[in-house]
């Protein structure tokens, strides 16, 4: 039995990136020898152990095949026949094909270190155009290395946009996909992701709503970029920036899909653009069925981001609606995050980068004056049922008043 310590472990040692999690691969060893050492297995497709005190995943080497469509499509098979240079060659990249055992002695059969070094991503084996998730794969480690200079090698680039043409990345769950977009999406450089997507012709496959937005003009008195879909990965590339959790950096991606509705005699113009890219949005959501949080604020972003960047010539009643749209009073942080998502959405603009957003605190502001208004005087005036809420309401709006007279 031999242990080796493979994937990205040693690829970000040799970086001299941080460590987290550690993948061991076990050579010559069969299931029976596993359980007798105290390994409890884990999964039912192939054989993967959890070590009997550290907990971390061991898995026997294994071979596979091509047996059906899609991410889960393959017949494995592990024995202590197979070798380790055979179970690294069913790996996604060469960098991420390398082992090395405990004194760091390295097995590097398909010259990952080199394309380590060259800041190359490139496939292992034509193998790698049989599993689909690959391509959203690569994509997610372009966004992550594209800080250190790393690209997509043209020849795995092209097997990328050959799986896209396929049809196989259709026969990728919604979970599979969620998975992969949600950690790209926090990655130093999520807007390499999608751009990589649409290189390879994937984007048009799996959100052929974004896809649809480049190429389409905007003012560019608003937006010195002018293409819409340009703007949305500089819009991406500031919520990564500025720290942004996923739920406003999935509304980011998403907010202005209405504008690649717009009929080209309208252009540059996009008049209603909020509400017509909402049926779009709503599509996006369910079909990689993502998390709730992240749904609502994708929506609520796409419906009233233009109210945002206006806040400051809003009527007291607008600002009203507004608020009561979010619950700011049991869900204060949802609005804290749609202002940040509008925020990205201002300094996503070419040259603007920089620019001040003081509608952010200003609608902070609105929310407090209209949080401060006292429940208690008006139960104590007697209201109560649809009259209290009524009653609520009016002294919310002239708080709000108040608040844009003094403003």
């Amino acid at each position: 039995m031999q242990i080796f310590k493979v994937g990205g472990a040693v690829r970000d040692r040799l970086l001299g990136k941080p460590v987290t999690d550690i993948d061991w691969v076990v050579v010559g060893a069969t299931t029976e020898e596993m359980l007798a050492q105290g390994y409890r297995p884990v999964g039912a497709d192939f054989p993967v152990f959890l070590h009997p005190k550290s907990g971390e995943e061991y898995a026997l080497a294994r071979t596979e095949r091509k047996s059906g469509r899609g991410y889960g499509g393959f017949t494995f098979h592990a024995s202590p026949e197979v070798t380790l240079e055979e179970d690294l060659i069913r790996r996604d990249l060469t960098i991420n094909a390398m082992a090395e055992d405990n004194e760091h002695n390295l097995t590097d059969p398909y010259h990952g270190q080199r394309d380590l070094e060259a800041r190359i991503l490139r496939h292992v084996s034509p193998a790698f155009a049989e599993d689909p998730l690959r391509v959203l794969r690569v994509a997610r480690f372009a966004a992550r290395y594209a800080g250190l200079g790393f690209t997509v090698a043209p020849e795995t680039l092209e097997l990328m946009h050959e799986l896209s043409e396929s049809g196989e990345l259709e026969a990728l769950t919604a979970e599979r996909s969620w998975k992969e977009i949600s950690r790209a999406l926090m990655e130093d450089q999520p807007q390499v992701f999608i751009q990589v997507l649409r290189d390879c012709g994937a984007l048009k496959v799996l959100m052929p709503e974004v896809d649809a937005l480049f190429g389409v003009p905007q003012p560019e008195a608003h937006h010195p970029e002018i293409d819409t879909g340009l703007h949305t990965l500089s819009v991406l590339e500031q919520s990564a920036r500025h720290k942004q959790p996923l739920t406003v950096r999935w509304a980011c991606l998403l907010h202005d899909l209405g504008k690649g509705l717009t009929p080209e005699e309208e252009w540059p113009r996009h008049i209603a653009h909020e509400h017509t890219g909402l049926k779009l949005i709503k599509a996006v959501n369910e079909r990689f069925k993502a998390p709730k949080d992240c749904q609502e604020l994708a929506l609520l972003v796409g419906k009233y981001h233009t109210h945002s960047h206006r806040a400051l010539e809003l009527k007291a009643s607008t600002l009203l609606d507004l608020l009561q749209s979010f619950d700011v009073y049991r869900r204060p942080q949802r609005f804290e995050e749609f202002i940040a998502a509008c925020e990205m959405d201002a300094r996503g603009r070419k040259g603007l980068e920089q620019r001040s957003y003081p509608q952010a605190d200003y609608l902070r502001g609105a929310a407090k004056a209209a949080r401060e208004v006292a429940v208690q005087s008006l139960l104590e005036k007697g209201f109560k049922g649809p009259e209290l809420g009524e009653a609520l309401k009016r002294e919310r709006l002239k708080a709000l008043k108040a608040y844009k007279e003094n403003a």
